[in-house]
């Protein structure tokens, strides 16, 4: 298939990881390696970029299905209609819409896949929340099919939902994010029945242990809403703040007011200012890593 001018395969399947070092994910100059698990079973997809040409590949009992479903995962079935337009309005915007052209986003259409991490990654540091992901794949999930080695599945549903809560306790993880992990797991099979973003995320934010910031971090990855923004983000409102005005801090109102000439392409805004590497200054010390492993 054709893609977009400046099409960045590399950098559009990242943005379908909620946490980086994804092992369900791998990629390098050209390629892309995406496993996950779908309604007729486990499945890998392999996509290589030639040129202005995207081809693709898959294994095992899910192939079919991704097979269909990979333009969307690829993002070559994302609307940047009338954004060009939008971006003109902030220099910044501008620049950046212009620098990372390429930059699609990918619709899985899976949820329970990128809701793992995500639940993971709440009110943690980023390192702690890959080290608890990978070892909870690692544990309780296996090698996903085709020839990539160490790429893995993301865990099946069922066995977290059977898994304690104190199971959980040596991979880093606490009781209350094992325990919405484990609620989660038990509504996996109604979650992914869901056919858009807000039927996902009412279902999502009814299930305790989960807010706003974890459903739209899901229904991104799922369905490549380009308006989602993250509202309650540790780094988002700094990072929108500091790229648009300047400034160091920002808050979650402050970030919206600055996003809502762009709607609705807001969280496209968002996704250019990460790809970019746009951060505000860093001020105090990091969050410390936590230990569970020996409860």
């Amino acid at each position: 298939m054709k893609v977009p001018e400046r099409y960045d395969l590399v950098r559009t399947l990242r943005g379908l990881a909620p946490i980086q070092g994804d092992p369900t994910l791998s990629l390098s100059p050209g390629s892309g390696w995406f496993a996950t698990r779908t309604p007729d079973g486990p499945g890998t997809l392999h996509f290589t970029l030639a040129g202005p040409d995207l081809t693709w590949e898959a294994f095992g009992p899910g192939a079919d299905w991704l097979l269909d479903r990979a333009p969307a995962i690829a993002g070559l079935r994302d609307d940047v209609t009338g954004f060009a337009e939008l971006a003109r309005q902030h220099p910044v915007v501008h620049r950046l819409a212009r620098e990372h052209a390429g930059l699609r986003m990918g619709a899985t259409g899976r949820i329970f896949h990128p809701l793992v991490p995500t639940i993971l990654g709440q009110k943690v540091s980023g390192k702690e929340a890959h080290h608890g992901y990978v070892r909870v794949l690692r544990r309780l999930s296996e090698p996903a099919p085709g020839p990539r080695p160490g790429l893995l599945l993301p865990p099946d549903p069922e066995v977290i939902a059977r898994t304690p809560y104190w199971a959980f306790h040596p991979f880093g993880i606490e009781q209350k994010r094992a325990e919405t992990l484990r609620r989660a797991a038990a509504q996996a099979v109604a979650l992914e029945r869901c056919t858009d973003a807000s039927t996902a995320t009412a279902r999502l934010v009814s299930i305790p242990g989960i807010g706003p910031w974890t459903a739209a971090e899901v229904t991104r990855v799922a369905y490549g809403d380009a308006d989602t923004v993250s509202v309650g983000d540790y780094n988002i409102k700094n990072q929108v703040a500091f790229a648009l005005t300047g400034a160091a801090r920002g808050t979650d109102e402050h970030m919206l007011e600055l996003l809502a000439p762009f709607a609705p392409h807001r969280g496209r805004v968002c996704a250019l200012i990460s790809a970019a590497g746009i951060a505000a200054p860093r001020f105090g010390p990091r969050m410390p890593l936590r230990s569970f492993a020996h409860f």
